[in-house]
């Protein structure tokens, strides 16, 4: 088994599940560590401890009740209840909030693997009750506090490839990695989405996956992809919202807050894990033999970036940038009313310009090149 590596929210989550007990949510795709990350709070903690699985049938049951009486009677002696993958159970935001109500002193904490139906089920139920998370796949910056930069230098090519699940670092070898990979992308990360009712067209998630992966870094058009898979763009939009809120991939908006030629209705797409991506492509060559190692480079960059403003509970938002003309810049943060720009590129020698653009419309707006020599800084906060 590998060797665990600290997860950036631990500090933050743990925080507050010993302040005033609020429900704490932690959300996250499958396989990430969302589990392991729960039951090391609760180790840290040291409190008298519940654990529940929305797998087991007896814990679903009582769950599942609404019944005050039998929920106060589950959880009576303990200070904190554990609710693992609780987006399998019928009506789960009304029974914590039951749960929170009646026993104000209980902390909760509970794990989704989708945020499909715990989200929703939840949100109304639990307002102003909670404390929502986001766990991803392993980040650059928690890898490098765990094994320092040699190391994290040294495995970057084949982080590039196969992503940073937790489990990947107990294989030694690629076939193992490239198996893992597949059943995660086959079994797991889909079963949230194929087990919803209403997905009328369960293998065209796959092809509309595989199509957003050749497309990562470009613009995408729902009605384009609708046309090449014999679908509405409408179809489209619902199925990559769904792909969404299992954490498989996420939208980068346009920005515009000045030019009316700026692109604001498009949006680019990126995958929360370089594995996932090369997955649903079936393509785990290794980095120097692909065609598409700037795409990688991209999607690695502004997945690392999400990842870091996360653990760090930035409140940036971001986008791409571009001018009709065809002027762009890859990558936009806003935050407290401050524009910072980035043009991504691999390689060092790589020549990136500000545009003219950019500078007249935004004059005190950063602009910055991301490369391979100095991404550690713009991934991690720690300078290359």
């Amino acid at each position: 088994m590998a060797e665990y590596v600290n997860r950036g929210l631990e500090p933050r989550m743990l925080r507050r599940l010993n302040e005033t007990p609020k429900i704490l949510l932690l959300f996250g795709a499958r396989q990430v560590g969302k589990t392991t990350l729960a039951r090391r709070l609760v180790r840290s903690g040291g409190w008298k401890t519940l654990e529940l699985s929305g797998d087991d049938l007896g814990a679903l049951r009582v769950l599942s009740s609404r019944d005050g009486a039998r929920l106060r009677g589950l959880a009576d002696g303990y200070d904190l209840v554990f609710v693992d993958e609780a987006q399998r159970i019928p009506d789960i935001g009304l029974s914590l909030k039951i749960l929170h109500d009646t026993l104000p002193d209980l902390r909760i904490l509970a794990t989704g693997s989708s945020s499909l139906d715990l989200a929703s089920r939840t949100k109304e139920a639990l307002t102003g009750r909670t404390w929502s998370f986001t766990l991803y796949s392993l980040s650059q910056q928690e890898i490098l506090a765990h094994e320092g930069r040699y190391e994290l230098e040294r495995q970057l090519e084949r982080d590039l490839v196969f992503g940073q699940y937790p489990e990947l670092r107990s294989y030694a070898g690629d076939a193992d990695r490239e198996a893992y990979l597949r059943e995660l992308h086959a079994s797991y990360l889909f079963k949230d989405i194929l087990e919803l009712g209403g997905i009328r067209y369960p293998r065209k998630i796959v092809d509309l996956l595989k199509l957003l992966a050749y497309q990562v870094g470009s613009e995408v058009s729902f009605s384009e992809l609708g046309n090449s898979l014999g679908m509405s763009k409408d179809t489209v939009a619902t199925y990559v919202d769904l792909l969404e809120k299992s954490f498989i991939l996420f939208r980068l908006p346009g920005y515009s807050r000045n030019l009316r030629s700026e692109v604001t209705r498009s949006i680019k797409i990126y995958f929360h894990d370089n594995g996932i991506r090369n997955a649903a492509l079936n393509d785990f060559r290794p980095f120097q033999d692909r065609p598409d190692r700037g795409e990688l480079w991209e999607n690695f960059i502004v997945s690392e970036r999400r990842k870091r403003l996360s653990i760090s509970e930035s409140p940036a938002s971001s986008y791409f940038w571009r001018l009709a003309t065809g002027a762009e810049i890859d990558y936009v943060e806003e935050s407290d009313g401050h524009l910072s720009g980035w043009e991504i590129k691999l390689s060092p020698t790589a020549r990136a310009r500000r545009p003219a653009s950019w500078a007249s419309a935004y004059p005190d707006a950063d602009w910055q090149k991301v490369d391979r020599s100095n991404y550690l800084d713009f991934v991690t906060g720690t300078e290359s």
